[in-house]
């Protein structure tokens, strides 16, 4: 028995395709059914090679999907794609001829839930703090009266308005501002851009270079806060030599950007009290400060003038120093005419006894008057020498008197103080002595006055 259809017969009626033709067959089928879809699904495999592009897979516990989103289109999104996000994506579905594959072009991505993003926010503060950029040592201390302060924040928010309305109460300073914007993909990059920007301006520039940096924002969700969450603003604020205040949110808003800035803030405001103390307690403790000053001033002067009055009194006077000089003086010249006069004989009667033969007279008389030159030379050196020590003395002297005289406690009495004794001359300091005394001596900067202790408060001149 035979078939009616010979195998070769089937084989020959089957059409042919080329590959083309079935790759064209397949997009146009999967591109006409998927046109415009939403997928969600956990990020995979992210890639961002040199081009722009972006490649990664969308999977779940069974399947993997291929998706691309092309260079620009990111931009738009809430949130930057890393791997292990849950995220809800929409786009067409096409096909990959190049490597018979199927593929989701995304235009939109966005986190399928806050437990996502909590997850992606808690795995990029471990892998920070795990390099250190959290650790308190790393913390620069703000200035205490900083002269130019940088605020990073919109020029257009209520945000701005309270910052400078805080400083302006408080302790008003000159105040640079960096506009960014706070929402949104850009958020991330200009707010980087603007601390590395503050940082690099030069003291030479025309403008000064801020002391200070506030980096604020209003109140959010947490994906209207993700911009300050990034990590490029997070090294940036890591890196920064100028100490920075975090003023993002409100007060149960936590950031990435809190944990590396130097000070954290509740609120706008609040960074603008943290920035600048109050002028007028500064000015309350400086008065304070300087009458105290002036307190220990007067009193250290009251003690300095009283030593001096001691040393006066216990000092010579200044005839007494230059007699006992001019004494010495007259006693050196006297010694030197009789040295010189004795030289000169002593000399006389060695040649006059020498009997050597080379000692002429005529020779003998020229080395006499030589030897006497000499003499007189040096005795007009020594007389010269002499007068400019007296003289040195003299004026070291005067000046000593002229110090004595102007730190003379009398000088204090021509102020008005008085110095109480007793009848020994001795000083009393205190009201018992004086009462003990019963009299007194009075010395004012005219006379003195003597007057009588009857009792305590009892007085008669």
């Amino acid at each position: 028995m035979t078939d009616l259809f010979d195998a070769n017969d089937l084989e020959e009626n089957i059409p042919e395709f080329s590959v083309s033709d079935i790759s064209v067959a397949i997009k146009r089928h999967i591109e006409g059914s998927f046109s415009y879809v939403r997928v969600k699904g956990e990020l995979g495999r992210v890639a961002k090679p040199a081009s722009g592009h972006i490649y990664l897979d969308i999977k779940d516990e069974k399947s993997v999907l291929a998706g691309i989103i092309w260079k620009g289109t990111d931009q738009n999104f809430a949130v930057h794609p890393e791997e292990g996000l849950e995220v809800i994506v929409t786009g067409r579905i096409t096909t990959f001829p190049g490597q018979s594959r199927y593929q989701i072009i995304i235009n939109h991505l966005i986190p399928a839930g806050l437990g996502s993003l909590m997850l992606l926010l808690e795995k990029r503060k471990k892998q920070l703090a795990e390099e250190g950029l959290f650790l308190k040592e790393r913390k620069k201390k703000l200035p205490l009266i900083p002269v130019t302060i940088g605020i990073i924040t919109s020029a257009s928010g209520a945000v701005l308005k309270d910052i400078l309305h805080r400083l302006k109460d408080r302790f008003p300073s000159h105040v640079l501002l960096w506009p960014v914007t706070v929402q949104g993909k850009k958020c991330s990059a200009e707010v980087a851009l603007a601390i590395d920007g503050f940082n690099n301006i030069d003291s030479r520039d025309s403008f000064p270079r801020p002391e200070l940096l506030i980096v604020a924002r209003g109140g959010g969700s947490i994906e209207d806060l993700w911009g300050f969450n990034e990590e490029n603003v997070v090294r940036a604020a890591d890196r920064s030599s100028i100490p920075i205040i975090s003023a993002v949110g409100h007060e149960t808003d936590i950031t990435l950007l809190d944990y590396v800035a130097d000070r954290r803030a509740p609120t706008p405001s609040a960074a603008a009290e943290m920035a600048v103390p109050v002028k007028v307690e500064l000015q309350s403790v400086l008065t304070s400060l300087d009458a105290r000053r002036q307190r220990h001033m007067d009193i250290l002067l009251e003690r300095q003038y009283a030593k001096v009055g001691e040393l006066i009194r216990l000092m010579p006077r200044i005839d007494t120093f230059v007699s006992e000089k001019n004494q010495y003086l007259d006693m050196i010249i006297g010694k030197l005419d009789s040295a010189i006069t004795n030289f000169i004989n002593q000399k006389r009667l060695y040649y006059a006894r020498s009997e050597i033969d080379f000692f002429q007279p005529k020779i003998l008389h020229n080395d006499l008057i030589r030897k006497s030159e000499e003499i007189c030379g040096l005795s007009e050196r020594l007389l010269f020498s002499i007068k400019v020590v007296l003289s040195n003395q003299k004026i070291k002297i005067l000046e000593l008197g002229r110090l004595c005289e102007s730190l003379s406690y009398k000088k204090t009495l021509e102020r008005g103080y008085v110095i109480v004794r007793d009848h020994s001359k001795r000083i009393l300091n205190n009201s018992k002595d004086a009462t003990k005394a019963k009299n007194i001596i009075l010395e004012f900067k005219d006379n003195d006055l003597k007057v009588e202790v009857k009792g305590k408060d009892q007085f008669r001149t």
